[in-house]
């Protein structure tokens, strides 16, 4: 699809837009095909379709190429979107912003900007040095991870637009509230020595030029660079899926996801922080439990926990933050989860 002209020059580069219609139907057409297509494998195979193994090759057959073309185009699209959203451009437009609007505006760049807590410990180190206080980039840590354009379109995808808007006000009151509560504990002292010793430096937006092929260029290297590094995590979480929507019964998944056990949510929550997938890897997981009689509330805090909360992201930050300070990270953030699921498993 990248194609090179007998001038040297990539063809999205010279004919963008046409470019963009025909990958764009071409999407849709494949897109189209997939539930055919799925019962189609399942019905040569030598099984029986309403078997449990049946339903759950079915559910695999279906759910993997979805996935991936959904997360391809997603991450496309998101791709260009993110060449405006340079780390400088983000550190620029949130150093010496007031507490509280800045909590909110970190929150809400975490949507839009193309970082995964693989880049924590260089962003937090950008964020310090430009003077972003330290709840205002806590706020973003949370955030750029767990609402992301990933899970939210694929939430829109699989369950409609009122569990995604659902997920996205969520997250952006967990993430606004935890950076918050964190930058009025003052836990400044708490970070690593050689971090908080840095000298500042003066946060600028530099100027943008890329034309719209450059932005198609970026949005294929996103493809190639996310996709290929969340895969493994895709099919792994859709075979999970496949077994629990094949042959879990409904009333067990009830009885242990379900809002009559109190307990549910915290252990969802227990649960979810050592795993470590992201929003592409845990969403199929989800879908599954969800037509298993889960309880909205506990499956979007196990989400949640999954995403936001993840061991490696812990160890991660180790480098720049003490036990403390990352204790009371993982405190505060689990809190506001665990309190999002109380609330919906109440409400619904």
């Amino acid at each position: 699809m990248n194609a090179v002209t007998a001038s040297g020059e990539r063809w999205p580069n010279r004919q963008p837009v046409p470019f963009l219609v025909l990958a764009a139907v071409a999407w849709l057409g494949l897109y189209r095909l997939l539930a055919p297509l799925s019962e189609a494998i399942v019905s040569a195979l030598p099984v029986e379709r309403a078997s449990h193994l049946g339903d759950a090759l079915q559910f695999f057959f279906y759910d993997t190429p979805k996935v991936l073309l959904l997360l391809a185009g997603i991450v496309f699209v998101m791709g260009m979107v993110n060449s405006y959203f340079t780390p400088e451009r983000t550190r620029a437009l949130l150093a010496g912003r007031t507490e509280g609007v800045a909590n909110v505006m970190a929150a809400s760049l975490g949507i839009v900007t193309p970082f995964c807590s693989c880049s924590a410990v260089p962003l937090f180190i950008g964020f310090v040095q430009a003077g972003v206080p330290l709840g205002v980039t806590f706020s973003f840590l949370v955030s750029a991870p767990m609402v992301n354009e990933v899970a939210l379109t694929l939430l829109f995808a699989l369950f409609g637009w009122k569990v995604a808007l659902l997920y996205l006000g969520l997250g952006l009151t967990v993430a606004t509230v935890a950076g918050w509560t964190i930058g009025r504990l003052k836990m400044e002292r708490h970070l690593e020595d050689w971090v908080r010793d840095m000298p500042r430096t003066k946060a600028t937006v530099g100027e943008d030029a890329l034309t719209l092929g450059e932005r198609v260029d970026a949005g294929f290297a996103s493809v190639r660079e996310i996709v290929g590094r969340v895969w493994p995590y895709i099919l792994a979480g859709i075979a999970i899926g496949a077994g629990i929507h094949g042959y879990v019964p409904q009333d067990f998944m009830a009885s242990f996801m379900g809002r009559q056990a109190w307990w549910s949510v915290p252990l969802a929550v227990i649960i979810g922080v050592p795993m470590y997938t992201n929003a592409a890897g845990i969403i199929p997981i989800v879908e599954a439990l969800l037509a298993k009689g889960a309880a909205l509330g506990t499956v979007l805090a196990f989400m949640m926990s999954v995403i936001a909360l993840s061991l490696p992201e812990m160890v991660i930050l180790r480098k720049v933050l003490k036990l403390r300070l990352i204790a009371t990270f993982i405190g505060v953030v689990a809190a506001g989860i665990m309190l999002v699921g109380f609330v919906f498993n109440a409400a619904l």
